[in-house]
């Protein structure tokens, strides 16, 4: 008998052809511009350290997969097949993976950050915000 210990991903047809499935760090600002909702999926210790992606939302990585999939039990109000994810982990590997099964779910616009947050930094993006002012929303 077949087991799995994680749920399986359902694929749903989706209309259009979905956006590629990275962004690289280059291209970040214009992805905002573009109407891109990033999603901060690094642990709260790595915020409070490198700081806030600001705007950002954050999300743990072990709930993001049932928050950003639209219909899904535990699915942000915002979540919808027409979303546009920016995923961004510490170096983007986690976020890939993510991307991936958002984009199999039927979100196609569900993008990981290429280097993600050490990415931004290297390029001196200089996005984050370091003070204790995000600590009020904890």
């Amino acid at each position: 008998m077949l087991t799995l210990d994680a749920p399986v991903t359902t694929v749903v047809p989706r209309s259009t052809a979905p956006a590629p499935l990275s962004v690289p760090t280059a291209h970040y600002r214009t992805a905002l511009a573009a109407g891109a909702v990033v999603v901060d999926l690094r642990d709260e210790a790595a915020r409070r350290v490198h700081g806030a992606l600001i705007g950002a939302l954050a999300l743990s990585l072990e709930e993001a997969l049932e928050a950003l999939t639209p219909n899904a039990p535990g699915a942000l109000r915002t979540a919808s097949f027409e979303a546009s994810w920016l995923l961004v982990t510490d170096d983007g590997h986690d976020a890939e993976w993510l991307a991936w099964h958002l984009q199999a779910r039927g979100v196609g616009k569900a993008r990981f950050l290429l280097g993600g947050y050490r990415g931004l930094r290297a390029a001196g993006l200089g996005l984050a915000d370091t003070s204790d002012a995000h600590q009020f929303f904890s």
